[in-house]
């Protein structure tokens, strides 16, 4: 395939993620700020890519996507290795989320799980824990959300099963969402 046909594919997924999805984004938006606001944090995840996507999302928010401003709580499961790799050794990797969950994630808190496929049994089971605990649940993943979109708040599923075109609307929608938290928040 060509790169203009590529272009033109990832143009077409993200406008048609926006078409089925706005007012679900928009409350996304809503809820994300307003846990903010009353002192809460966002707390992220995902595995392979979505880890690296969840790491970078937590960076703009707690240093600066656009401005200078007060730092803005968030927190990506993914970069403790001394945590991922005990509870993988000690429990199994299905736990490495939902342990980190049941020790840092509290009431009004809202976590953003990133799942291309929808099936992570990790992640899966940590939003499992996350809602025991009483968190707000937002899902990014591909088309239909998997095991992943029945457990969700808000699903933002991507209209698509292809790994590399679901990821890079991850990202275009993560750089959205600094920029709307950094906006109603910072």
């Amino acid at each position: 395939m060509k790169y203009k046909d590529q272009i033109t594919k990832q143009a077409q997924i993200t406008q048609d993620f926006f078409d089925r999805k706005e007012i679900q984004y928009a409350q996304a938006v809503d809820e994300i700020c307003a846990s903010l606001k009353r002192g809460n944090k966002i707390i992220v995840f995902g595995n392979g890519g979505s880890a690296a996507q969840a790491q970078h999302f937590a960076a703009e928010l707690i240093n600066k996507y656009l401005k200078s401003r007060r730092a803005i709580p968030a927190l990506s499961l993914t970069t403790d290795t001394s945590s991922l790799t005990s509870i993988a050794n000690d429990f199994a990797f299905d736990y490495v989320f939902s342990r980190q969950l049941e020790a840092l994630g509290k009431d009004g808190d809202v976590v953003l799980a990133l799942s291309t496929s929808g099936e992570s049994q990790n992640v899966i089971r940590a939003l499992k824990t996350a809602r025991e605990k009483g968190l707000f649940l937002i899902g990014l993943t591909g088309e239909g959300g998997g095991a992943v979109g029945p457990l969700c708040d808000i699903l933002l599923d991507v209209p698509s099963l292809d790994t590399p075109r679901v990821q890079e609307v991850h990202l275009f929608l993560l750089h959205m969402l600094c920029q709307e938290i950094e906006e109603k928040v910072g």
